[in-house]
């Protein structure tokens, strides 16, 4: 009989290991760099990045769920940084644009985003890192794929 692995080298509990890590030091960053809470950080960039948006195209931008995502377009509306219109196509759904008074925010955002981003790296060789953004893309492409079987079958 084979030992099981070791929880602690799975790649599933390694990636989200590196991702609640990544997450925290961002967390902090978001706030006092660019003024904004992680999840209507997360909200924004994806909004400025993807917009126009409904909520749940939101919530598979910024990877929330539908309500994380609801609740933080509504807090960016409130503040000013966020447009939300009725959808032309949808009766019950909205549309989410960045506002004009959003976009130094996005502009700051974007930038911890990109240095945060760099941090994470910092430790790899820039061969390395290309060959992780390489392993990534593929990675999430198969994710994605395996997501859309699950999905299939659910329905």
């Amino acid at each position: 009989m084979t030992e099981p692995v070791s929880l602690e080298r799975t790649m599933t509990h390694r990636l989200h290991t590196l991702s609640k890590l990544t997450d925290r030091v961002s967390q902090a960053a978001y706030v006092l760099d660019a003024g904004i809470p992680f999840s209507e950080g997360r909200c924004l960039a994806a909004i400025g990045a993807f917009s126009p948006l409904s909520v749940k195209d939101l919530a598979y931008r910024a990877n929330l769920n539908k309500a994380q995502a609801s609740r933080a377009a509504q807090s960016l509306v409130d503040l000013g940084l966020v447009h939300k219109q009725a959808s032309a196509t949808d009766g019950r759904g909205v549309v989410l644009t960045l506002a004009a008074r959003g976009k130094p925010v996005w502009q700051r955002l974007m930038t911890v985003i990109e240095r945060r981003n760099d941090e994470i790296v910092s430790c790899l060789s820039p061969a390395e890192r290309a060959q992780l953004d390489h392993l990534l893309d593929r990675l999430v492409a198969h994710a994605r794929e395996a997501a859309e079987v699950v999905g299939s079958l659910e329905e």
